[in-house]
């Protein structure tokens, strides 16, 4: 990957259909979670669709789903599926996994085979989605086998487009993705990478100190346009966590081009902006030039 060359690093896009068509999401939840984004009838690309539309405009792009089979009974996208597509555009695609927690030893044996035989390079979780508390004694066999391997975990955090307006919310709790259970994550597993996903509502003062607290904790900005972003996230985003916030998009259901230009409009201050375009995601992400 040519790291030098590239624009900007998107931490946070999602593989929405596999090969064969099938969803990462039920059709329930998935058209909850396109109406709360506006997002109508928005196009779910493949992975060498999203691999040209990065290349295009000369980013990478972190790609992975969301295993919650328990929960959901929804089937899952292989991981498998997720890492090779990448690999095949690996000059702009950079695969994570997501394993079900509740999956257990299994999940555990899963995430090892996943970096050592397949590349992947990170793990999602989605705790309101998987149904599970982050600081649940139940998970820690599979966050200690990710601190051993070296890779990140980004954790969903704060409200969900996905369930919205559904009755009951589709089932999902939204206590589950408060970053203050993430920061017992980091407490436990003190040399685990850890990335809280999203502007944290109605979390965000917690978020911030988590992520102040604790150094191997991470903010992406995904999910929101810039515009809506809350004052304190972007004061601390120029100053004490400047070396430790992330873009990311939340492709498809928010285009790179609508984040970055809302971006351009907010009082950033010009030598964080490459911190947190690209520099900020290849130190932690650990790409090499040309690797």
């Amino acid at each position: 990957m040519d790291v030098a060359g590239l624009v900007a690093i998107d931490v946070h896009t999602h593989a929405e259909i596999s090969k064969d068509g099938h969803r990462s999401l039920s059709p329930e939840l998935f058209g909850a979670s396109e109406e709360y984004f506006k997002a109508h009838g928005h196009r779910q690309p493949t992975i060498a669709e999203t691999a040209a539309y990065y290349r295009e405009r000369k980013m990478a792009a972190v790609v992975f789903t969301v295993d919650a089979e328990h929960a959901t009974g929804h089937p899952r996208i292989a991981n498998e599926e997720v890492a090779e597509g990448c690999a095949e555009h690996a000059d702009v695609l950079i695969p994570f996994a997501s394993v079900d927690p509740w999956k257990g030893r299994a999940g555990v044996r899963e995430a090892r085979r996943l970096v050592n035989d397949h590349g992947v390079r990170g793990f999602k979780f989605h705790p309101s989605i998987q149904g599970f508390s982050p600081n649940d004694p139940m998970a820690y066999p599979l966050y200690e086998a990710i601190e051993e391997l070296g890779v990140p975990a980004l954790f969903h955090t704060g409200q969900t487009g996905i369930g919205a307006g559904v009755p009951g919310g589709g089932g999902i709790r939204l206590r589950y993705s408060n970053p203050l259970l993430v920061d017992d994550v980091a407490v436990d597993f003190p040399e685990l990478r850890i990335i809280l996903a999203h502007p944290s509502f109605p979390w965000q003062d917690e978020a911030l100190a988590v992520a102040t607290h604790k150094p191997y904790v991470y903010i992406d900005l995904s999910g929101w346009s810039p515009k809506y972003f809350p004052p304190q996230l972007v004061r601390y985003a120029n100053s004490l966590l400047k070396d430790k916030v992330l873009f990311g998009s939340d492709y498809p259901v928010i285009t790179p081009d609508r984040w970055l230009s809302d971006f351009d409009k907010l009082e950033i201050k010009p030598e964080v902006r490459p911190k947190i375009l690209k520099d900020n995601a290849a130190r932690l992400l650990g790409l090499k030039e040309n690797a």
